[in-house]
């Protein structure tokens, strides 16, 4: 998961513009159209501050981060009281802009080319799966799917999953060990002690 984390980055920055308007025109197609115009942006602003800047303003708005947490949580979330949920949906949150950022920092030069599959979605369906190819000059094409739901009229992303590999449940069995150990609590603490290390 942690080699994808470079182009799903990618994908979701390319396709973010179009996020806000997926409630009104279909997503493959706005995806499509924006790709080319936003990776040219990208090639320009490499500086690692402004990729976290895009990375904050453009994409992570369009996520339910509150959804990610809660499953990546499991039957622990029910354990835990609304301020410790509110803690670890920011935590999280928190982890996966540093991991996107130094991700997209590592590999901003890379050309890439991305696949956008026509959507498989019916008239008033409120989750559906945009699935995404991306390729590279001498590597297998990796395929991505962004899980959706509507919620308040606007698409949110619940989840991604790189290879048929959900990024959300793969810290499932991190969390659950780190709760064995420490509590919810100590889960808590271990998350804001990596954002700490990673600023």
């Amino acid at each position: 998961m942690t080699k994808a984390l470079a182009a799903i980055l990618l994908v979701l920055i390319t396709s973010a513009a179009a996020f806000t308007a997926w409630a009104q025109t279909a997503p493959d197609v706005l995806v499509r159209t924006t790709v080319e115009e936003v990776l040219a942006i990208l090639k320009q602003n490499q500086d690692r501050r402004t990729l976290q800047d895009v990375a904050e303003k453009k994409v992570l708005p369009h996520f339910d981060f509150r959804v990610m947490t809660q499953t990546a949580m499991g039957k622990s979330w029910r354990d835990a009281t609304p301020a410790q949920q509110k803690a670890l949906e920011n935590a999280f949150r928190t982890l996966l802009v540093r991991t996107y950022t130094t991700a997209l920092a590592e590999s901003a030069n890379v050309e890439r080319k991305i696949e956008v599959r026509p959507l498989q979605m019916k008239p008033g369906d409120d989750y559906t799966t945009v699935r995404t190819f991306v390729r590279e000059p001498g590597r297998q094409p990796l395929s991505i799917d962004y899980r959706m739901t509507l919620t308040d009229k606007s698409w949110k992303v619940t989840d991604i999953v790189a290879e048929n590999a959900s990024l959300v449940i793969n810290y499932r069995g991190t969390f659950a060990s780190e709760i064995s150990r420490g509590g919810i609590d100590g889960l808590i603490k271990t998350l804001e002690d990596k954002n700490k290390q990673g600023a």
